[in-house]
């Protein structure tokens, strides 16, 4: 191996080190803060349930046939669930629209309401009394919510957000401070910090690549460097 591509090797590694040794700290700190925090608890699993109670007896529920038949076009989905203490048909369409129609009766049911969706968080709270300060109706996506909109978002006074599609009345999501302190190391790891979702952006993809050669250089300056080859080159001399 020459002596120029000894030079070379060193001086890219040099400034790979600098440039990406930054970035490599903050892919360590923010794996570990990711692997430490219980994924159970960013999700808030602990504070809100997000399972539907079942619905047990299934006598006298509407037909699905008569629930299909309401609908313009094939369906993709169709499923019966409890909302409110009442059975309820859910149907998503191909166009990935969601129905709801009474368990019971087969009638179309109206979207949540304000109270309806006070009333679901205050059900599907497990944590002792929930301490709700406010109902918001939200139109468009944001870094905390990106589901089915219109939604309702109810917030705590600790700041824990539950979200609620209007057209479903399920849990879409469940975002505290907890969540947030997750969120923001994840969007350092994935070097997204703007919509904290793209794991395949330029920016990462840039630093992983410059990891590689960095370690290529790295490899090639151990070769030339390496002390048995030394010792053997002073005993030829």
């Amino acid at each position: 191996m020459s002596t120029k591509v000894h030079i070379k090797a060193s001086k890219i590694h040099k400034w790979l080190a600098l440039i990406i040794g930054a970035q490599l700290l903050l892919w360590f700190v923010s794996g570990s803060v990711m692997s430490i925090l219980p994924i159970e608890t960013v999700r808030s699993e602990h504070l809100v349930s997000l399972e539907a109670p079942p619905i047990g007896n299934i006598n006298g529920l509407v037909s699905p046939r008569v629930v299909a038949a309401k609908i313009d076009g094939p369906i993709r989905s169709l499923r019966y669930r409890m909302l409110m203490d009442r059975p309820v048909a859910e149907v998503i369409d191909m166009k990935e629209t969601t129905y709801l129609f009474d368990g019971l009766t087969g009638k179309p049911r109206r979207q949540i309401g304000k109270n309806e969706a006070l009333n679901i968080a205050e059900k599907a709270w497990i944590d002792g009394e929930p301490d709700f300060t406010s109902v918001a109706k939200i139109n468009q996506n944001s870094i905390e919510y990106r589901g089915a909109l219109p939604a309702w978002q109810v917030s705590t006074d600790d700041d824990v957000r539950i979200f609620i599609p209007l057209a479903t009345g399920d849990i879409a999501a469940v975002r505290s401070p907890t969540w947030r302190f997750y969120d923001f190391f994840w969007s350092l790891h994935i070097m997204d910090w703007k919509n904290h979702e793209n794991f395949n952006s330029w920016w990462l993809i840039a630093f992983a690549l410059s990891g590689v050669v960095m370690s290529v250089s790295g490899l090639t300056l151990l070769v030339k460097r390496w002390p048995l080859k030394r010792r053997q080159r002073k005993n030829v001399n």
